[in-house]
């Protein structure tokens, strides 16, 4: 596998895993009365753009995206409902998603040094995209602690 389809698909699973974690937050806390839910949907659609926008660069580049797995999936589902059941407030949810973006925007700029002189300006264009969106998220939610 080459850089770019390396790089390529950190960004797709990235923002996948993001948008998935999301849904699952919300389902996690559909009949609860939590004022950042507002917040969490407004911040799942800016994930679902960007996952979207790097399907469409994977599709022209004639890469089929692949998943992080059912597996990952199912952990984070059970983490988010434990620590939903354990405390739902606003502040408990805000710090858990916190943990989550500050992983991820560490991750993310790791990556952007990693892959930046040797693939293509657009799609590190795309994961500078991300990481903005990520940190843009945690300040947002910052203010529901």
């Amino acid at each position: 596998m080459n850089t770019e389809t390396e790089l390529l698909e950190y960004i797709y699973q990235t923002a996948d895993l993001g948008k998935k974690g999301y849904i699952h937050l919300l389902q996690a806390l559909e009949d609860k009365d939590n004022k950042i839910k507002k917040e969490i949907e407004k911040q799942l659609e800016g994930y679902e753009i960007i996952h979207e926008e790097v399907k469409e660069l994977l599709k022209k580049k004639k890469i089929k995206p692949k998943d992080k797995g059912p597996f990952i999936e199912m952990i984070n589902k059970m983490g988010t409902n434990m620590n939903v059941m354990i405390d739902n407030s606003d502040s408990k949810i805000a710090e858990m998603i916190i943990q989550g973006l500050t992983m991820g925007i560490i991750e993310m700029e790791k990556k952007i040094k990693e892959y930046e002189e040797n693939v293509d300006k657009n799609i590190i264009k795309e994961a500078k995209k991300l990481l903005k969106y990520q940190e843009k998220c945690k300040k947002e939610i910052e203010k529901y602690l």
